[in-house]
């Protein structure tokens, strides 16, 4: 009877403590209070008091790290103290909430930056002075490790085919079509792979145009895109560069770089073998 009663006060509590908060024509409302103002243009929002003063803006980041792997985070920024922004986790009421929603929410439940009076100027500055660290599981973290090392790299591919890193030629492609360029991502479907090979002209390994896979002279095989629906779809078709960067993950050997690059399965939506 005992445990009963407690569970039912702790229902109760969380019931009556349940905050009621709605956005209505730009209006953010708490338990039916009006205490601040919105507007967005594109993914960033700002948040206004009730006067329309603009105090700060939430952007909504959504970027491919490596592969398949995707971060999703927001950015905040002061617009009376911009010298600093800062990245942060945020929160949905629900998994169908759109990114105003989630703005709100987050603001209200997680930051704490708006409450029953308005916009909390003193919260808003002391998570600037305190910004909470994010919180990525294994497989992000993993991802921005890699990334970190391409970027190293500094992979480019130039006009003629020239696979270049830090500016220096470290390899080139083969079998390219007559309008290739650079920048172009590999949609012709064609019967004679696209080769890779490095300085020294030993080759390291190839693209197959008709099945999306990038396999090395030691046997590796990798799908590097895939299409998969929602917000987080990724690219059809990969660049040249793409394919250099996958290629410099399955084979270390290709292009030195301080830290060994390896990708594990975790971060790859196609298959390595």
């Amino acid at each position: 009877m005992k445990r009963s009663l407690i569970i039912l006060f702790a229902i109760l509590g969380v019931v009556f403590n349940a905050q009621d908060i709605k956005t209505k024509r730009g209006i953010v409302s708490l338990d039916g209070i009006h205490v601040a103002k919105i507007s967005n243009k594109s993914s960033v929002y700002t948040f206004m008091d009730l006067k329309e003063t603009p105090i700060y803006t939430i952007e909504f980041v959504d970027k491919s790290i490596v592969d398949s792997v995707r971060d999703s985070y927001i950015k905040i920024n002061r617009v009376y103290n911009r010298e600093k922004t800062i990245d942060l986790d945020y929160i949905s009421p629900s998994a169908f909430s759109g990114e105003e929603k989630s703005a709100v929410y987050t603001s209200v439940k997680g930051l704490k930056i708006i409450d029953n009076r308005g916009i909390n100027i003193k919260n808003l500055d002391d998570l600037f002075s305190n910004a909470p660290k994010r919180k990525l599981d294994n497989k992000t973290k993993e991802a921005y490790s890699v990334r970190s090392k391409i970027d190293k790299l500094n992979i480019t591919v130039n006009n003629v085919g020239e696979i270049l890193s830090n500016g220096k030629p470290v390899g080139y492609f083969t079998n390219l079509p007559v309008s290739f360029g650079s920048e172009d991502t590999i949609t012709d479907k064609t019967f004679v792979d696209i080769e890779i090979y490095d300085a020294n002209s030993k080759y390291i390994g190839r693209y197959i145009t008709t099945t999306k896979q990038l396999k090395t002279a030691g046997g590796k095989v990798f799908t590097i895109y895939k299409d998969i629906s929602g917000r987080a779809s990724i690219l059809k078709f990969p660049t040249y560069k793409a394919i250099a960067e996958r290629m410099a993950i399955m084979d270390p050997n290709f292009i030195k770089v301080q830290g060994k690059l390896t990708a594990g399965p975790v971060i790859n939506e196609g298959t390595e073998k």
